[in-house]
């Protein structure tokens, strides 16, 4: 895993050869590798500077340079980024990185790292775990692709006045909606007084969500994400666009990449930072929000993209897509590495 490096020494010593499975994408690998390489030749800056400029950084695994105050947050957390640049050295030593992505999607970042002098990469994604379908008989009811799920992982929670702006941002754009706070509220504890009330007919606010589930309903038009990964991946599984919030670890690379990138979502707030007291207004949310589930968004060319690469996902595990063979690749990398 990611952060759990120290375990190659033990495998090590039983005779194992050390894999390390990267749950992030490849967009992020390559970024901590060019850290890495840039802190051990003594030219790696204080990033914590740069976060609140206007200037530019040039990682290999992006195609466009990236806007410093688009630096994912645990980088410029100065307690955080020892132990990043620490695990990515490590990384180099393993005899090969399995990362959750796939070729079709992540064609240029996993060019750039699997350079000499890296172990060989294996993209063998999308991998997703499926959820239960609680929340299913409401989205029944719902019109095709009419819904809009927000849903911020399993840390992303926002005070009081952040949710008051996010549930005046539904009541003013009309939007159906379901929403997962972390916790199931009570009545006339979200938002403004008797919002619960008033969009009783439109939208749903719950606790927990069966992530997956939601995302491949048919009901289920656009996606407001805190954009870690594994959400990012079942987004594009199930063909739905994606609203981009970033809140924390490397997520703020994630949107910048499914934005500026790949033309796989629209901007909530790609800057924001969760422990950084700022605040996203409710006239950004609903402007997100009806960018993103506009039927004719960009002629159409937005939704039209997305549902292409849920497709080169599909295939990427099908036999003799490009992550079954990575796959294979890597299973025969093992065999032979024990023999």
């Amino acid at each position: 895993m990611l952060c759990c490096t120290a375990m190659m020494d033990l495998g090590s010593e039983l005779g194992v050869p050390p894999y390390v499975f990267y749950p992030s994408g490849a967009n992020f690998l390559g970024f901590m590798l060019e850290l890495q390489a840039l802190h051990d030749e003594g030219k790696l800056g204080d990033l914590a500077e740069l976060k609140d400029t206007e200037s530019e950084m040039a990682i290999p695994s992006l195609e466009k340079p990236l806007p410093c105050k688009f630096l994912p947050s645990v980088v410029v957390e100065k307690e955080w980024l020892p132990l990043l640049i620490d695990n990515t050295r490590r990384l180099r030593e393993a005899r090969g990185i399995v990362v959750n992505t796939f070729l079709e999607l992540e064609t240029y970042a996993l060019g750039s790292v699997s350079v000499a002098g890296n172990p060989p990469v294996y993209p063998v994604g999308p991998l997703a775990v499926q959820g239960n379908e609680e929340v299913m008989e409401w989205l029944d009811n719902q019109p095709a692709a009419s819904v809009v799920f927000l849903c911020f992982g399993s840390m992303g929670s926002f005070g009081k006045e952040q949710v008051t702006e996010i549930a005046v941002a539904l009541e003013r754009c009309g939007q159906r909606f379901l929403w997962s706070l972390r916790r199931s509220p009570e009545a006339g504890e979200v938002g403004p007084p008797r919002f619960l009330d008033r969009v009783s007919g439109i939208g749903k606010v719950i606790g927990w969500a069966p992530q997956t589930a939601v995302l491949r309903h048919v009901a289920v038009g656009g996606f407001v994400s805190h954009c870690g990964w594994n959400s990012v991946l079942e987004s594009i599984w199930f063909g739905v666009p994606v609203g981009a919030w970033p809140m924390y670890a490397e997520q703020q690379l994630n949107a910048f990449q499914l934005v500026e990138e790949l033309g796989l979502a629209e901007e909530i707030k790609m800057d924001y930072r969760w422990d950084g007291g700022m605040m996203v207004t409710a006239e950004e949310i609903e402007g997100g929000i009806r960018r993103l589930m506009a039927a004719e968004n960009d002629e159409g060319r937005k939704r039209k993209t997305v549902k292409e690469v849920s497709e080169m996902s599909k295939k990427a595990l099908t036999e003799g897509g490009s992550s079954c063979s990575s796959l294979s690749r890597f299973i025969q990398d093992v065999i032979d590495n024990i023999s």
